[in-house]
């Protein structure tokens, strides 16, 4: 998997694009003609592998199954969601788990049908496939649950692989800063501990609100659960947020039979083992 961070290697030349002040019809003509061409003149060329689906100063990030890369532009590296001048733990809450997220992508319920050079192939074996459709209908059913608006509930089969991207990335996140922080003294900043300000940083990002017309809309056509359960529909399933937290057994943050996709819990985190079925 290829690592694009920042911005591209080349710069896209735009120079041929007449944009004109007072003319923004025209220059939106001009534009997507540009576009359009451009995408033309790929045909019979070797695929671009340098190439960038996203600008610079974008505030987001993706994962491109038939480059089989993963894409950080520059926008998405600064505070409020990675500032060099806080502690590890929200950073990697926030920044590290937004890395997991677009890193699990290649092996959720469509990343999983690419092989490593970006080709439609089924490269699972059978168990590990069989494995893999029946921990992630647990998160399916469990996203079911949620309500969206009124009685509309998500719509889990769209939202599976964010939803499973989601806590695959922010488990990858946690056990990449406990790794990073192995044998430290971390205290506590701002009257919370460090894994309370893992969690909070791995919120923070998801801070915001919709309209009830946006809400229904995005329950239609949205791959991406809404905010809220993208955070509180991961957390109540690690067990590490419980510890933080103080959480007990029948809290709304502690899901009785929580979902597990990816691998056993380590003992030396949580002070538990997992059975091979997912359930304690």
């Amino acid at each position: 998997m290829v690592n694009k961070i920042g911005y591209p290697d080349k710069w896209r030349d735009y120079g041929p694009v007449r944009v004109e002040r007072g003319d923004f019809l025209g220059d939106v003509d001009r534009a997507t003609e540009f576009e359009s061409q451009r995408q033309l003149n790929k045909i019979g060329k070797p695929v671009d592998r340098t190439e960038w689906q996203m600008t610079p100063p974008t505030v987001n990030a993706y994962y491109d199954p038939q480059m089989n890369d993963i894409n950080f532009p520059a926008g998405v590296l600064q505070p409020p969601l990675f500032d060099p001048k806080l502690d590890d733990a929200p950073n990697y809450g926030n920044t590290g788990a937004t890395i997991g997220h677009e890193l699990t992508h290649g092996f959720d319920d469509e990343g999983r049908q690419f092989d490593a050079h970006g080709n439609l192939r089924d490269w699972w074996t059978k168990k590990d496939a069989g494995e893999f459709l029946q921990r992630a209908t647990c998160v399916s059913d469990q996203y079911a649950q949620y309500t969206v608006v009124d009685d509309i509930k998500i719509n889990s089969k769209l939202t599976l692989g964010e939803d499973v991207a989601d806590l695959g990335g922010t488990l990858l996140a946690y056990l990449a800063w406990k790794d990073a922080t192995r044998g430290q003294d971390l205290k506590p900043v701002g009257g919370f501990t460090p894994d309370q300000r893992f969690f909070i940083g791995m919120a923070q990002w998801a801070c915001g609100d919709e309209r009830p017309e946006n809400k229904r809309l995005n329950a239609i056509t949205n791959p991406h659960s809404p905010d809220e359960y993208r955070i509180n529909g991961v957390v109540s399933n690690m067990p590490e947020l419980s510890k933080a937290f103080a959480c007990k057994a029948g809290q709304p943050m502690v899901r009785a039979q929580a979902c597990r996709v990816w691998r056993k819990w380590s003992r030396s985190y949580v002070g538990s083992e997992t059975l091979g079925d997912g359930r304690h």
